[in-house]
């Protein structure tokens, strides 16, 4: 398996958290569900320091090496900031309340919204 993180300092770019939001809302969790060899893609913000990203986790590196979507990258208005890869050493899910992790986060919460 393999991790690859990236993210975007939003300093430069026309677009902010609240915009990549309604982004995911409207196209791109949808876009992603489903994907060949994606085995968990988790968007993450950081407000403070105006940042987006994700942390996708595939089934293979040949799957992490498969061209993606580039969506994001043009909403924000260039490619991501920093990019890294990473081998899967070891998985373990821990117990936790949670039906399935499919449909979390800010973006999807009302609340959050």
């Amino acid at each position: 398996m393999r991790v690859v993180v990236v993210w975007w300092d939003l300093t430069a770019s026309a677009v902010g958290i609240d915009e990549l939001r309604g982004f995911l809302r409207d196209e791109a969790v949808e876009r992603f569900t489903g994907h060949p060899g994606l085995v968990l893609k988790t968007w993450i913000s950081d407000r403070e320091a105006n940042r987006w990203g994700a942390v996708f986790l595939w089934e293979s590196a040949e799957a992490a090496a498969r061209p993606i979507p580039p969506r994001a990258a043009e909403l924000i208005g260039y490619p991501p900031t920093h990019r890294a890869a990473f081998d899967v050493e070891a998985t373990v899910e821990g117990s936790h309340g949670l039906t399935a992790l499919a449909g979390l986060g800010l973006a999807l919460d009302p609340a959050g919204a």
